[in-house]
């Protein structure tokens, strides 16, 4: 078995979790690519139960947060077969807590369902919320992988179906006994070897190699960026149930990528990413009417208490 074969074979029987998934309805106006994309990603906002705006520049897709605020991530199957979604934040699977790769464990989304994944997974029945936070409060960073803090990524696999057994055709003449019963075994070794096929490894392309990532320090990492660059922390734990479940992969590598950055709203409109509102725009000015000085001050509306 070849080592691309050996690889195949691992993704296709890797146990992945299922969430108990009641399907939900849409909050909130899904983002211009959802419909084109086999999964619609969207971030909520967990206080208010909207979605937050998405802005795109240059290619890339970026959201706002705010320090403190727990949210969790939409994910929605628009597709008629089951799908398989490797997520990550901050470059972290958040099902197992690895630095995220493709071939990873992560949810099984029903036909059409939509689910909130809200927070780290700690158990089948447990997460730790999600919860922007400064950068040396994210887990990433508290695990010692501050290099990918600011980012949300969604691996999306659609499931193997089985080619159909063909069926054999009948002899024209019809058969004495003896030659039913061999035509009986043909036909049981037919369909042996038609499984066995079946099962072969499917000719496909290995999944791309990951660069490993360079030596530095925790502390290095984090100096070299900004502080109050936005992460996202491992947060109170909350009851969230999940069951496991088996998914056979199409295909070694996604049929989809997805990926949305986020950082606080200052840090956005200071990169450029987004664009400032026309509130932040507007600066005080000493003469907004540019009065000519006729006349003196006129006295303020009166206040409630001043009528007699």
């Amino acid at each position: 078995m070849t080592s691309a074969d050996r690889i195949h074979t691992a993704l296709r029987h890797r146990t992945v979790l299922a969430a108990a998934i009641a399907t939900i309805g849409l909050a909130g106006a899904i983002n211009g690519r959802a419909d084109a994309d086999p999964v619609g990603l969207q971030v909520v906002d967990r206080n208010t139960g909207q979605t937050l705006r998405t802005w795109g520049h240059h290619g890339r897709l970026f959201v706002a947060g705010e320090p403190g605020a727990r949210y969790s991530l939409r994910v929605t199957n628009h597709t008629d077969g089951r799908v398989l979604l490797v997520m990550s934040v901050d470059g972290v699977n958040i099902l197992t807590g690895e630095t995220a790769s493709y071939d990873q464990r992560g949810y099984v989304l029903d036909a059409y369902a939509s689910y909130d994944a809200s927070g780290w997974r700690k158990s089948n029945t447990e997460v730790a919320a999600f919860a922007f936070a400064p950068l040396p409060r994210s887990y990433a960073a508290r695990t010692g992988r501050p290099g990918d803090v600011g980012v949300i990524g969604m691996a999306v696999f659609r499931e193997r179906t089985p080619a159909p057994v063909p069926v054999p055709v009948a002899p024209a003449i019809p058969p004495s006994v003896e030659e039913g019963s061999r035509r009986a075994f043909s036909l049981f070794s037919g369909g042996a070897a038609s499984l066995r096929a079946m099962s072969a490894p499917l000719a496909a392309p290995p999944p791309p190699s990951l660069a490993a990532p360079a030596d530095s320090s925790v502390g290095a990492a984090i100096a070299s960026r900004r502080e109050e660059k936005l992460g996202t922390a491992h947060g109170a734990r909350e009851w969230s149930v999940v069951n496991t479940t088996t998914f056979d992969r199409a295909t070694p590598y996604p049929q989809s990528l997805q990926r949305i950055e986020y950082d606080t709203y200052a840090n956005l409109v200071a990169s450029g990413a987004i664009p400032p509102s026309a509130h932040a725009q507007r600066r005080p000015r000493p003469f907004p009417l540019n009065p000519d000085g006729a006349g003196f001050a006129p006295d303020p509306h009166p206040e409630p208490w001043d009528e007699p």
